[in-house]
């Protein structure tokens, strides 16, 4: 799993490649990383206490209930994907710095 740091400064790098590297974007990316890191705890809750938690109801009757940890990730998650829709930043914009070279020949 990448860090945070590695993640803002490829998210970065790629800003700057396509010229978009502009201090509402950076926000952004601030903004990702944010989600980025408040999603990893909520797997990690996921990870150590499963999908159902056991609970007690208000008469003090105990239940199984949904971890609210999954309904978290999944909007973290969805929270992320919207960021980067908005910076336009997919797999297929990603300029290759390698792909540079090859392209310079023709």
């Amino acid at each position: 799993m990448p860090s945070a740091k590695s993640v803002k400064d490829s998210l970065l790098g790629q800003l700057r490649e396509r010229g978009a590297d502009i201090e509402l974007n950076r926000g952004l990316i601030d903004d990702y990383v944010f989600y980025f890191q408040q999603e990893k705890k909520m797997q990690a809750d996921v990870r150590k206490n499963g999908i159902v938690i056991d609970s007690v109801s208000s008469t003090g009757k105990p239940y199984k209930r949904e971890n609210p940890s999954v309904k978290l990730a999944m909007l973290y998650n969805k929270q992320k994907l919207a960021i980067l829709n908005k910076l336009e930043l997919a797999p297929s914009t990603v300029i290759d710095p390698d792909d540079s070279d090859v392209n310079a020949d023709l």
